[in-house]
């Protein structure tokens, strides 16, 4: 637990400080280009501040000149750092709405042009989808979890819909990733840091959800899931 509270000690300033710097910049490179920089190293310098080794296998599934959903498990806090650094190109984050409304973070990342996804109810998380696909069909790329949190045992959670509706509606292939490690780096709802650890993110083979044969509803979510439990160790 000291390793843990002495990490948050270092990577809480670190945040807020990459979050300003974001802001700031972005009122000078609106493309959102200069706070996903700041992402990036926020990413690369918190990985090394636990001093969590990386690994990425299968870099070459993810294609370089078209919009993709990327979906994977989720299992821990580490999770976003290590994505942040193994997917080999600029993206956005799909995030609940409320994470949007914390201060300086939230404008940070509207600057590095994540989506938000309103799940109060029905009808305002649907017009969100919309919203969604409209960006992604525009050429934006995004990270969804399908489990909705992180796992509490490393195994996979029962998958929501909202993703695949999101993938069928953008009609973009889906990206599979599994990640490994980091729920033994930081479990969740703990404060517990294992330093030294390394975490492996694998990237499958890109699924599509439009054009001939592409599956759609449960199939593909069954299909995606497939692809994630394949990568999973022990």
């Amino acid at each position: 637990m000291l390793n843990g509270l002495i990490y948050l000690v270092f990577f809480v300033p670190l945040t807020g400080i990459c979050s300003l710097l974001a802001v700031v910049g972005s009122l000078v490179d609106s493309s959102g280009a200069f706070a996903h920089r700041c992402a990036l190293f926020w990413s690369r310098v918190g990985l090394m501040m636990a001093g969590v080794r990386l690994e990425v296998v299968g870099s070459e599934n993810v294609p370089a000149g078209e919009p993709v959903i990327f979906m994977g498990n989720h299992q821990g806090n580490f999770d976003i750092l290590v994505l942040s650094r193994a997917i080999p190109r600029r993206f956005s984050w799909l995030a609940k709405e409320e994470l949007f409304r914390i201060p300086l973070f939230g404008p940070a990342m509207r600057r590095a042009g994540y989506i938000p996804i309103d799940r109060s109810d029905g009808r305002k998380a649907l017009r969100s989808l919309d919203a969604a696909a409209k960006r992604i069909k525009a050429g934006a790329s995004v990270i969804v979890f399908p489990e909705g949190t992180r796992t509490a045992d490393g195994s996979l959670l029962p998958f929501k819909k909202g993703g695949f509706v999101l993938a069928e509606r953008a009609g973009v292939p889906i990206v599979p990733f599994t990640i490994n490690g980091s729920l033994r780096v930081n479990p969740r709802n703990t404060v517990k840091l294992v330093r030294g650890a390394g975490i492996v993110v694998r990237f499958g083979a890109p699924i599509p959800t439009s054009g001939d044969g592409a599956l759609k509803g449960a199939p593909l979510m069954e299909r995606v899931r497939s692809a994630i439990e394949a990568g999973l160790e022990g």
